[in-house]
């Protein structure tokens, strides 16, 4: 019985500590849930750009493709640093997906980097599930480290045509939080 409840109470903290670790953000009083979370945007300076270069990588997608960033030089790029068990990328996907169909024509590419320990096993069927239609990859701690460490999901770049990044954000937005952005940058 000592053993049930001990095991019991370990779950429970664990699923705790998941959901503050998944939903970390800072205290915005923002109205809505699923707007929650913290932003820094990077203001374009009037002459030359000082915002950051993204980091190039390689990695594969779930039909074992090679995705590079590089390739999508010249093109808008949200990346988004998620998993398959986080409350708020759950919410935040489908919005992605919209967006994605929306825009995919005028430059935008979504990329997913699942931050899931278990690989392939719940990623695919949670993209049948939620019909992602843009590239997903499996994280590691090489784009981790090179995106200067993941410290809550979703932690989402935006990256405009030159390949720089021009804001990060840790928590989840409104589709419409994006739609704002990429009127500026497609």
């Amino acid at each position: 019985m000592k053993k049930t409840l001990y095991l019991t109470l370990i779950s429970l903290l664990g699923l705790l500590f998941v959901i503050q670790s998944c939903s970390k953000a800072d205290n915005n009083s923002d109205p809505q849930p699923q707007q929650r979370g913290s932003s820094q945007q990077i203001e374009p300076p009037a002459a030359k750009s000082t915002h950051p270069k993204a980091p190039d990588f390689t990695l594969k997608d779930a039909r074992g493709n090679l995705i590079r960033l590089s390739d999508y030089k010249g093109k808008v790029v949200i990346l988004d640093f998620w998993a398959t068990w986080c409350p708020p990328c759950r919410i935040e996907i489908p919005g992605y997906v919209k967006m994605y169909n929306k825009y995919k024509n005028d430059g935008l590419v979504i990329i997913g980097v699942s931050l899931d320990n278990d690989g392939w096993t719940p990623v695919k069927p949670f993209m049948k599930e939620y019909k992602i239609d843009y590239p997903i990859v499996l994280g590691d701690r090489e784009i981790v480290g090179a995106y200067g460490g993941v410290s809550a999901i979703p932690t989402t770049f935006i990256i405009n045509r030159e390949g720089e990044i021009v804001e990060k954000k840790i928590g989840a937005k409104s589709t419409q939080y994006f739609e704002d952005l990429l009127t500026k940058l497609l």
